[in-house]
């Protein structure tokens, strides 16, 4: 009787899992999860190690095994094992898992700063966060009136080359070392920066182009909302946090703490976006940098380097690629898309490098910095899908926002590699002594 009963549940819940024996060759959910996600995890992986073999950072194999799963190659969402609905819901799983691999992300680099480097290079962070939106805005407008755009629609893309979005740079940085040299304190400060100023523009921007705001008076309870979230997250990150931290470590949980930062960073990163009006990495970010300044600083890096690196990290780098499908460019908007590239690209460089320049980094620091604010990532994805949602831009200017994203995730790795190489050898060349001349 036993073995009866305990048979039926089992044999239905294959049969349900498996999919019907009449040929039926579907998957359960969890099942296409689980396949998709040892996958995206492998690939990510093994490009990674490709990348390090041939001298580039690990993140451009990532980016490039997004790349080669997305729809522009193997197209993994399509394949047969699921139906269109499975993949849609699989495909936003998927990118919910990346976005928290960002905020986390995000949260480390905060963690590997100290706020005396940060007060360091606040002037350069001011004037290269500052400049590296203007340019990028008044070049982007400028490049759009030969297309044909005009007024409000090459205003907005001016505003989508403002964007940036540094999680590649942070994770680059963290890999070559350097994340805590002055050029990567004062990227993560002027990536902020950049990240409040996009928004207050943008939200300019909306009012007037769309009707829908309440002009200057929304300008400033945007301004009162972030100057708020601040200014409480500091005080209270200063203060009670230490505390609150330390007697959660007394606490008899396993975990205890390690649980209670995942529970901080996920708060901070809602507030910072539906309280405060930034961005949600601005937030873990920022909760990163007060944590950092607490004696739990180094038992929180190693246990979320563990996490962060064999999950998160490869997904949020893989799912960049999974969203962009070159396919579906065609004709004059290739043309468009590659002088949005080489906008992009040159805006953020001679933008935050003379801002930089001008704050009193030396040229090569400068270029350096200019170098690292150049990815947009999902930032620039995101103002792009707003604007053509909103019937501000078009498709072929949609399709050429998504191949300067890819340019510019791909190229950063890459230029900051080459950037960091070359000091380095600067550096070794200067510590030779010189020779001595013969003077017979």
């Amino acid at each position: 009787m036993q073995i009866l009963i305990l048979n039926t549940p089992i044999t239905t819940n294959f049969s349900v899992m498996a999919g019907s024996a009449g040929g039926d060759d579907t998957m359960s959910p969890i099942l296409q999860f689980l396949l998709v996600l040892a996958i995206m995890i492998l690939a990510a992986k093994g490009a990674g190690y490709l990348s390090t073999r041939l001298g580039q950072p690990a993140v451009l194999g990532e980016l490039l095994a997004g790349l080669v799963l997305g729809p522009s190659l193997l197209n993994i969402y399509s394949w047969g094992f699921m139906s269109a609905a499975d993949s849609a819901s699989l495909s936003a799983t998927i990118k919910k898992l990346s976005e928290l691999g960002v905020i986390f992300l995000m949260f480390m680099a905060g963690l590997e700063l100290n706020l005396k480097d940060m007060f360091k290079v606040g002037k350069v962070a001011i004037f290269s966060g500052t400049s590296g939106v203007i340019f990028p805005v008044v070049l982007g407008f400028l490049v759009a009136l030969p297309f044909g755009y005009v007024g409000d629609k090459a205003l907005f893309i001016g505003i989508l080359l403002a964007a940036t979005s540094v999680s590649i740079s942070a994770q680059t940085l963290l890999e070559l070392g350097v994340l805590r040299k002055k050029e990567g304190v004062a990227l993560l400060g002027a990536a902020v920066l950049d990240d409040i100023l996009v928004v207050l523009v943008f939200s300019i921007y909306l009012s007037l182009a769309t009707g829908g705001g309440g002009g200057m008076l929304e300008i400033l309870l945007e301004i009162f909302k972030m100057l708020v979230f601040f200014g409480i997250t500091i005080l209270l990150g200063r203060t009670v946090l230490p505390w609150l931290m330390a007697r959660v470590k007394k606490l008899p949980i396993s975990e205890g703490l390690l649980a209670f930062t995942i529970a901080l960073i996920a708060l901070t990163a809602w507030a910072a976006e539906y309280l405060g009006g930034v961005a949600m990495i601005v937030g873990a970010f920022l909760l990163g940098v007060l944590i950092g300044q607490t004696r739990f600083k180094h038992e929180l890096q190693e246990k979320f380097h563990a996490i962060m690196y064999s999950l998160f990290v490869p997904l949020f780098f893989v799912s960049v690629g999974l969203i962009i499908d070159l396919t579906s460019i065609s004709g004059d908007a290739w043309l468009f898309a590659l002088v949005l590239c080489g906008v992009a690209i040159g805006s953020k460089i001679l933008g935050c490098g003379l801002g930089a320049r001008l704050a009193g980094f030396d040229n090569r620091s400068s270029l350096r910095l200019g170098l690292g604010m150049v990815s947009r990532g999902e930032v620039g994805l995101i103002v792009a899908s707003i604007g053509i949602s909103k019937g501000i831009i078009n498709q072929n200017v949609y399709a050429g926002a998504v191949v300067m994203v890819l340019a510019t995730t791909l190229f950063t790795p890459l230029a900051l590699k080459w950037a960091f190489k070359e000091s380095k050898k600067a550096v070794e060349s200067s510590a030779t002594p010189p020779a001595t001349a013969d003077v017979n």
